[in-house]
């Protein structure tokens, strides 16, 4: 028999947990920290792009709160929320509810996947692109819309619908809701697919209509989704860009302007770096504001 004991096996290393959190964290640090504390620094100062800034101190943010401009594109980015939150999100559950409860079970699943593809395909579509269909459809001479119209004998409803200031707002926001419903549509489907068919079974046996068992089975099993998507668009809605710069540039005479094409036109078109910077700098504040605020009620909600 060997008098040479058996060596014990090498024990593997233990890497802690926050090294596989490190290069998140790096890239957290370089594309988000930094950015904001630059800008941060530099809406503190009054600048035109070109040369040294001038040190102002809170002037730009005191100039903010008196700007009817900024309110009124703050005004403009809460319809954003109805158009590109509140509504695709209704729209999203009464859609994803009938794609899985009827379409699904009485024609097909085949049908009702290609039906959440279509669906979901503004989505995919980069958002210059639908911008410049959406202006060639709403153009004011030969748009399809109006052609349309006056095909079937409505032309008097014929309008300039992103050119007249009474209707370039309602213009953006049909554009919106048409370009964000497919993303509640599919987040709903997925949480319709978890959801414990057997409380539907046994509310159908108990005389439940559809509506009542979609209110009070549906939606309470799938309240995180909901919760998820209403935050997810609200915070798209309040940093929307692409569409407006694309459909409008913020007009007619600011009639579709939003806070971030707002600091858009600060910093390009009138060269107020450090005023653009204070916009940019407090449209983040409120969208983290809102984030913490809803995050902290759908906590609050699950526990519950």
């Amino acid at each position: 028999m060997s008098s040479h004991s058996k060596a014990p096996p090498l024990r593997r290393r233990e890497y802690p947990y926050a090294l596989f959190l490190l290069p998140g964290a790096l890239a957290f640090l370089a594309v988000i920290v930094v950015p904001f504390l630059m800008n941060t620094g530099i809406s503190l100062t009054h600048w035109q792009g070109v040369g040294s800034p001038k040190w102002a101190g809170l002037a730009n943010y005191r100039e903010l709160l008196d700007d009817s401009a900024f309110w009124e594109s703050f005004r403009h980015s809460l319809a954003m929320v109805v158009a590109m939150a509140v509504l695709p999100t209704a729209l999203g559950l009464v859609l994803a509810a009938a794609l899985f409860d009827y379409i699904a079970k009485h024609i097909g699943t085949r049908t009702a996947s290609v039906l959440r593809a279509c669906f979901y395909l503004p989505q995919v579509l980069p958002i210059a692109v639908a911008g410049i269909v959406w202006s060639w459809i709403l153009a004011p001479e030969n748009g399809a819309l109006n052609e349309a119209l006056g095909a079937v004998g409505l032309g008097s409803l014929r309008q300039d619908w992103l050119g007249d200031p009474d209707f370039a707002l309602y213009s953006v926001m049909a554009v919106m809701v048409w370009v964000q419903l497919g993303f509640p549509l599919v987040v709903f489907m997925a949480g319709l697919q978890r959801a414990d068919p057997s409380l539907h079974e046994a509310a159908e046996l108990d005389g439940a209509s559809w509506w009542r068992r979609f209110w009070h089975v549906t939606l309470v099993q799938i309240r995180p989704e909901i919760y998820v998507v209403l935050l997810w668009c609200t915070i798209a809605a309040l940093k929307v860009f692409g569409a407006v710069y694309v459909l409008t540039k913020g007009g007619p005479g600011g009639a579709t302007n939003v806070p971030s094409y707002f600091s858009f036109q600060s910093f390009f078109e009138k060269t107020q770096v450090g005023y653009g910077s204070a916009v940019s700098t407090a449209l983040t504040v409120i969208i983290l504001a809102l984030a913490l605020v809803a995050l902290r009620l759908q906590t609050r909600a699950e526990d519950q």
